[in-house]
């Protein structure tokens, strides 16, 4: 028995946009060599947003103020002391302009490489401190720092850029501190 032409052509359209969005790659940022996953503790790894970022690419955690107050708190716990509390660099680099030391970090993909594997410098890889899950909401939290124009932040969705507004510490009720 021969499958419908609907059928036929539901599953290639399917295998199409599959193929048209492969699964991202995560590679170490200064070696180039593939991420371990492995490593990773083993809690935190069943969330929606990592089975979410891990098939697309795509952080569901940017810009959602359910989960931002967590991540200030991850970031300020885990990165500030490097990064300033507003991403705005101290001995390690600022993380909330258009300049990124390493390029690739521009994209989610990469920051979260950056963030699970480490660097050069201090900049450890952080697999043995954060879940996964933690990492995709620090990852959350430093492009909620961002000062530059929406049209630039590049991990954002469209919706999400189309309402995105520049950090803006003078704002905050705390008076920025």
């Amino acid at each position: 028995m021969r499958p419908s032409v609907p059928l036929f052509a539901a599953v290639l359209c399917t295998a199409t946009a599959l193929a048209a969005f492969p699964a991202p790659r995560f590679y170490h940022t200064v070696e180039g060599t593939p991420l371990d996953f492995d490593l990773a503790m083993e809690e935190g790894r069943e969330t929606e947003a990592v089975e979410t970022f891990m098939e697309t690419g795509i952080n569901i955690y940017n810009e959602d103020p359910d989960i931002l107050p967590d991540a200030e708190s991850l970031f300020a716990s885990m990165c500030s002391g490097c990064h300033g509390h507003y991403g705005e660099g101290k001995i390690g680099p600022g993380l909330n302009d258009d300049y990124w030391t390493y390029p690739r970090n521009e994209e989610d993909v990469g920051l979260f490489s950056t963030l699970f594997g480490g660097a050069t410098g201090q900049m450890g890889p952080m697999w043995g401190k954060l879940t996964l899950d933690e990492m995709l909401r620090v990852m959350a939290w430093v492009r909620h720092l961002y000062t530059g124009a929406p049209e630039t932040a590049f991990w954002l969705t469209s919706d999400k850029r189309a309402s995105f507004t520049p950090f803006d510490p003078g704002t905050r009720e705390d008076g920025g501190l």
